[in-house]
């Protein structure tokens, strides 16, 4: 379906940029005026190491703890245990808000742990069919959602390389403001 709007999708190896990629991006775009919406995953570090990930929604609204190695229950990616129920209950009104306030939408990320979500995968989905400009960071692994998701015909899927983050970042502001 082709609506006239970007669907640009963020994919990379892992600490490539993507993050830093969307948050400056969201700075740049709320620097002139534009309201942004959606999510940001961002990484907790404890003595130099990665324990987990929070989830913070743009503007403060809300944050939440996505995966933690401490946890006990929820799945396990890797070495992290993933609190889905908390994850949704950002992710699907940060989405939610994103469509009905925001002038561009900005979703980091669609990974292993995020997919684990139904309720957010059928928000994204939902997300992609609105009027609404759309830059998500998603995982380069084979997935068959991630993967369905790439294939769409409005989608614009570019590779984040380290080194040229400040590149596409001047790049994806153009894009999304002319």
């Amino acid at each position: 379906m082709r609506t006239g709007f970007p669907r640009i999708l963020l994919t990379g190896a892992p600490r490539s940029g993507k993050t830093t990629l969307v948050c400056r991006l969201a700075e740049e775009l709320t620097a002139r005026g534009v309201a942004v919406g959606g999510f940001l995953t961002s990484e907790i570090r404890e003595d130099g190491k990665r324990v987990g990930f929070n989830v913070d929604e743009f503007g403060g609204l809300s944050s939440t703890l996505l995966a933690h190695v401490a946890l006990s229950n929820g799945p396990q990616v890797g070495r992290y245990r993933v609190d889905v129920a908390a994850f949704e209950g950002l992710a699907v009104p940060a989405v939610e808000r994103a469509i009905q306030r925001a002038d561009v939408a900005i979703i980091d990320q669609l990974g292993r742990m995020e997919l684990l979500s139904p309720a957010f995968v059928d928000s994204f989905e939902q997300l992609l069919d609105h009027a609404i400009p759309l830059v998500a960071t998603i995982h380069s692994r084979p997935d068959p959602i991630t993967d369905a998701i790439k294939r769409r015909p409005d989608i614009e899927l570019h590779e984040v390389h380290p080194g040229e983050v400040d590149k596409l970042c001047t790049h994806l502001v153009s894009r999304l403001t002319t």
